[in-house]
């Protein structure tokens, strides 16, 4: 196995046929959640799980769009019933608890308060906003509990005078994202997969006489009999070179650390928003150490290109992020001129762009032995245990 810079390249490919029996691309959760759940699966049914090869770009596991974002566990309020993303959110929401109990992972079931804070016709149509959020975590089969102001505030203290309405999700949290994601690759090669980082795919096509699929590397050539394409932010570039075309809408989240005493805030705080709404507003998120992220945002950007997500165009959104600091969380945790700090950004990789709702998970075969991840945003992290569970049973993928 390799793990360090300067690791020997992927073997050259047999002439005989595939070395691999399968290449997975991208080693963020999803890929590291694959290769374990695969590696049990062709342990347990008598094959060498040793045959399956994980693909990562960069020098370690989880640097990509896992490293950058909130580490929440999520419930599954949101996604319509039925969708991939409320099953597999839903199902890995209990997964993950599971695994990161039972591997020692940093994590927090905190709770999430789900608040109205406005005034008048608004905070009327926040109310219903929030009925309409908990009828669809019912019909999910996610427990959405509606509270009095009094109960919210002895869940969550620090609350503002100005929240006037309040849903408690019990079973949302935090985990050490960092941590789960090596805590998956571990185990995958323990069962003893071959994790090559610092090798970025460049072209995927068909094999030598149409026999699986041929990856060529800024390390040289992979022949393996089936590929899963996890690339994240590159997924759908790879999927175009095997005929699987798909449009890719980036979407850049900003985060802002909010300079106040650790442990100020003991739950997430989110406001309100209806079902199917392609952001969840911004939030209040925890880490383990007790700081406080506010974050992300939404907004629409041209590329997914590095540039176009620079710390100074973050930086310029301070009074934006004020402003809904202030709505959220009350103006008495701001009081001080640098109460917000910028802390960097992650892109989605939205598979629908501005004003067209929110898309599903996309799992596509094609051609007959290559799988394609596509749009895998939040809550990906979260899903990323069932998506893997699914993908292996061979269940709706």
């Amino acid at each position: 196995m390799s793990h360090t810079p300067g690791a020997a390249s992927p073997p050259a490919p047999s002439a005989c046929g595939p070395d691999w029996s399968l290449a997975i691309v991208g080693a963020g959760v999803v890929g590291c959640a694959l290769a374990q759940a695969l590696s049990l699966a062709f342990a347990s049914s008598g094959r060498d799980p040793s045959r399956i090869i994980l693909l990562e770009a960069a020098a370690r596991e989880g640097t990509g769009i896992s490293a950058r974002n909130s580490g929440v566990v999520h419930a599954g309020l949101y996604y319509a019933p039925g969708s991939r993303k409320a099953r597999w959110c839903v199902e890995g929401n209990r997964l993950i608890w599971e695994w990161v109990a039972a591997r020692g992972v940093g994590h927090r079931r905190t709770g999430k308060l789900v608040v109205a804070t406005g005034r008048g016709a608004e905070l009327d149509a926040e109310r219903e906003a929030l009925e309409a959020l908990r009828r669809n975590a019912a019909a999910a089969g996610v427990e959405l509990e509606a509270l009095s102001l009094t109960q919210a505030r002895e869940l969550e203290p620090a609350l503002p005078s100005s929240v006037g309405a309040a849903m408690w999700s019990p079973s949302s949290g935090i985990v050490d994202a960092h941590g789960l994601v090596r805590s998956l690759l571990a185990a995958a090669v323990e069962r003893g997969v071959e994790f090559v980082p610092q090798t970025r795919v460049e072209v995927v096509e068909p094999g030598p006489g149409g026999r699986g699929y041929l990856l060529r590397t800024d390390r040289g050539s992979i022949h393996a009999e089936r590929l899963i394409n996890a690339a994240g932010l590159h997924a759908t570039s790879l999927a175009a070179q095997l005929g699987c075309v798909r449009a890719l809408y980036p979407a850049r989240g900003d985060y802002f650390r909010l300079r106040c005493a650790p442990w100020t805030w003991r739950r997430l705080i989110y406001p309100v928003t209806r079902p199917g709404s392609p952001s969840l507003g911004v939030h209040l998120t925890l880490e383990l150490d007790g700081s406080v992220r506010l974050g992300p945002d939404l907004e629409w950007l041209p590329s997914a290109r590095r540039e176009d997500y620079g710390p100074a165009t973050g930086e310029t959104k301070l009074p934006r992020f004020l402003a809904a600091a202030e709505r959220l969380l009350g103006g008495e945790h701001l009081a001080r001129a640098d109460a917000l700090r910028y802390d960097g950004c992650g892109i989605r990789p939205k598979l629908v762009g501005a004003g067209e709702g929110a898309a599903d998970f996309e799992i596509v075969e094609w051609p007959r032995g290559a799988w394609h991840l596509l749009g895998i945003e939040s809550p990906g992290l979260t899903s990323a245990m069932a998506l893997a569970r699914a993908l292996v049973e061979g269940v709706d993928a």
